[in-house]
């Protein structure tokens, strides 16, 4: 028996099989098959597991640098930890944090086309938002585009003499970008919550509409606690100060931003 056509329907598929062929006869069966049970037997049934999921998260250039940088400041914590009393031990996860950090940096190349891209294509759908989008992006241009100028003073290309000012002036650009990152969400949550209000007066408490409100305001405050983070990470860079430049600091802020990243950035 063959499959010579088919339609899908919304809960179904119709099927056109071939059950036979016997002295040029050709016998033709129609059916209707419940889309559950094709799902079922198919080996191309819905790829919704942990291992599919991380598998899919992996692929991103998101999803694998909010990997390395777990790496990255787990090394660094377990470096502090260890520096005094093992030094040996500490030494290998300096090493590694050092590796995690300049792999970070190469992974990011081109990245500073993102939010000229944004800017391109979506700046803001008011005055306010497009003001916004082109200061929290162009931060992040800045950003970006001196972090790859960084990783290659860093690895040699360039004099290494230039790595601190590399280093300033992406941090600047970061820290400028986060801030008005922080605010744009911000604003957006306050509506979110005055539309949920509304909503809830009209008594539409569980419409399709109010679930998107809540998984959005949940999606901005994990954005405003990575980039809070990353911002506390810039400042070290532009300020250097006991408290930012700590290793346990650095390390918890490096990690809450690589964590957030990981909820954001996981498959649903």
């Amino acid at each position: 028996m063959k499959l010579l056509t088919s339609k899908c329907y919304p809960n179904s598929v119709h099927v056109l099989l071939i059950s036979g062929a016997y002295h040029n006869l050709i016998s033709f069966t129609a059916t209707t098959i419940p889309l559950h049970n094709l799902l079922s037997s198919s080996p191309l049934r819905a790829m919704n597991d942990t291992v599919d999921k991380l598998v899919i998260f992996l692929a991103k250039r998101d999803g694998i640098d909010k990997l390395v940088k777990t790496f990255q400041y787990v090394s660094k914590l377990i470096h502090w930890h260890t520096q005094s009393s093992q030094p040996s031990i500490a030494n290998r996860f300096k090493q590694w944090e050092l590796a995690s950090g300049l792999s970070r940096k190469a992974f990011r190349s081109g990245r500073f086309l993102t939010g000229f891209n944004t800017l391109r294509r979506s700046p803001g759908h008011t005055h306010l938002f497009r003001f916004l989008a082109i200061l929290s992006n162009s931060g992040e241009m800045v950003y970006f585009f001196f972090d790859h100028l960084l990783w290659v003073s860093r690895i040699g290309l360039l004099d290494a003499g230039l790595a601190r000012r590399m280093s300033f002036i992406s941090a600047f650009g970061e820290a400028l970008g986060y801030v008005f990152f922080i605010v744009s969400d911000l604003i957006l949550i306050k509506q979110g919550v005055k539309e949920e209000k509304r909503l809830r007066s009209m008594e539409v408490v569980n419409s399709e509409k109010a679930i998107k409100i809540r998984a959005d305001r949940v999606m901005r405050f994990m954005a405003i606690a990575a980039n809070l983070a990353d911002f506390v990470i810039a400042i070290a860079d532009i300020e250097p100060n006991p408290f930012c430049n700590h290793a346990v600091t650095l390390g918890i802020s490096g990690l809450v931003s690589a964590w957030a990243g990981w909820y954001r950035n996981w498959p649903s």
